[in-house]
């Protein structure tokens, strides 16, 4: 059974320990706990939503703002660039 840490009780986003399979159940660890079900490949390292995230809500990561749901995020689901806008240094996009 693949596994997430989730290190802040805040956090509605947990880092993968183990990669998982589509339909995998993922074991929480940390500061939550239970399973959810993966609802696509994740790699090890990469984000799993742990909580229903609804679009333009904060992305938190270890109790810090790491982006904004560009869209929807059900639990299980990956997160990644397709469904998050960046809060940490942007390169490629210059301030007016």
């Amino acid at each position: 059974m693949p596994r997430a840490l989730v290190l802040n009780r805040s956090d509605n986003v947990a880092t993968l320990i183990d990669s998982g399979k589509a339909g995998d159940a993922c074991a929480l660890q940390g500061e939550a706990s239970g399973t959810i079900k993966l609802l696509s490949d994740i790699q090890f390292g990469h984000k799993v939503c742990v909580k229903e995230t609804a679009a333009g809500a904060d992305v938190l990561k270890y109790g810090q703002l790491v982006g904004k749901a560009s869209k929807a995020i059900k639990p299980g689901e990956h997160v990644h660039v397709h469904n998050v806008e960046s809060a940490r240094g942007r390169g490629d996009q210059t301030r007016s």
